[in-house]
């Protein structure tokens, strides 16, 4: 093939790129698609400035390809552009492996950030946690990788081991940590009296039917005497929006939970039925921190903005989108976001995340430091005693909180 051919199959390239993504975006012939038209103009001078002053000439594949990562990517974490190969190795393991790593991921600064793990699973086992950063897979870095192709090469086969690199809080080297896939089980609904009056319930992820076991803890707890709740989020990023939406349900008898909404989505309320609300009155704190996300940030979002109860941690992760995939005629995929989910008040929980009214930092940060020896694996056992001997200062926040509202401007 000529340079002149390539060039042509390049410039061709970046303008089925632009089409396919405002295609899919419901771009009508109006003044974004006049800014579209300038942009294939931009694409052409950088066409021609690689003809005339690139060093040699380039591979017309993998700078396509490239492009058409960059371009879904720029638009949000969850869209994804894959290649035919990609494609193909993602439906496999999807339908092939059964284990995963137990933990939910997102981007963040290009690479693939850990929103939250399973208690209990393989990367929590690994000492991996919320806010870690995963620099790359088998030797590859997330990076040079789609959020869905992430997603499939941690899935697998029970007992496969995935090596990955990760970089921690406060510590720059990459950590390297093998994990081995497992069948996570959902842990369940835990539940607690802390003082005389006070219940606490836990939540780590909304699985289908998780709104009736809440329910049934709630209950439960009035029966024993709680007279006021603390409702943990904290670390719960992953599950079914629709369990999250029931979930908020429960301590709501009226009023808009969440609606969700995109340029050709129709758009969909969500709001309290009286008939389900379980726990509408008993005054209540939410503890919620970064690896809150998702449906647990449905009902923080809808808590909060109802005047229904204090919110007390740290600042939620932002997320809450639904993906469809468009599979093209050359055997890839797009996987693009065309709905997210929004606060009572209009705001869109992918973008803005929540921030509670009574900030308290996580203490449990500071005994996430892994040793000098970046190559060293962390001490399970050591590492889980010294988080159990670090106070919950935004525990004890949500209980002053509730025994004196007066505590939120403390």
């Amino acid at each position: 093939m000529s340079k002149t051919t390539k060039l042509i199959v390049l410039g061709l390239s970046f303008l089925l790129a632009t089409l396919v993504v405002a295609g899919g975006l419901g771009v009508k012939a109006s003044t974004n698609s006049d800014d579209s038209y300038r942009q294939i103009g931009v694409y052409s001078e950088v066409l021609s400035r690689i003809r005339t002053e690139y060093v040699e000439e380039p591979n017309v594949t993998s700078v396509t390809n490239g492009a058409l990562h960059g371009l879904l990517e720029s638009l949000d974490a969850n869209s994804s552009y894959l290649d035919p190969a990609e494609y193909k190795e993602y439906k496999q393991r999807k339908s092939d492996g059964k284990a995963t790593i137990g933990a939910t991921l997102s981007k963040r600064f290009g690479y693939a950030a850990v929103v939250s793990v399973i208690p209990g699973g393989p990367a929590d086992k690994a000492g991996v946690d919320s806010g870690d950063i995963i620099e790359a897979i088998e030797g590859k870095s997330t990076r040079d990788m789609s959020l869905a192709e992430i997603d499939g090469i941690l899935t697998g086969q029970p007992g496969s081991v995935v090596n990955l690199s990760v970089v921690r809080p406060r510590k720059a080297a990459p950590v390297k940590t093998p994990i081995t896939r497992d069948v996570v089980t959902d842990p369940a609904v835990s539940d607690k009296m802390l003082e005389e009056g006070i219940g606490y319930i836990k939540i780590d992820d909304f699985p289908k039917g998780r709104s009736q076991e809440v329910a049934a803890k709630l209950k439960a707890l009035e029966k024993t005497g709680a007279t006021k709740l603390v409702l943990d989020l904290r670390n719960s990023g992953s599950g079914d929006e629709n369990e999250g939406v029931a979930t908020a349900n429960l301590f709501l008898n009226h009023g808009m939970i969440s609606y969700l909404q995109g340029q050709t989505y129709p758009k969909q309320t969500f709001n309290a039925d009286p008939q389900k609300a379980v726990a509408a009155t008993i005054p209540l704190v939410v503890l919620v921190n970064r690896g809150t996300a998702g449906p647990a940030e449905l009902v923080v979002a809808a808590i909060m903005e109802n005047a229904r109860g204090d919110v007390v941690g740290d600042k939620t992760f932002g997320s809450g989108s639904i993906q469809k995939i468009i599979e093209l005629p050359d055997g890839s995929a797009l996987m693009l976001s065309v709905a997210k989910y929004y606060s009572p008040s209009g705001k869109a929980l992918q973008d803005t995340a929540i921030t509670p009214n009574v900030l308290v930092a996580d203490s449990n940060d500071d005994f996430l430091v892994p040793d000098e020896d970046e190559n060293a694996q962390p001490d399970e056992k050591q590492q889980e005693k010294e988080k159990k001997a670090a106070p919950d200062d935004q525990l004890k926040k949500a209980i002053d909180v509730l025994k004196n509202p007066a505590q939120k401007a403390a």
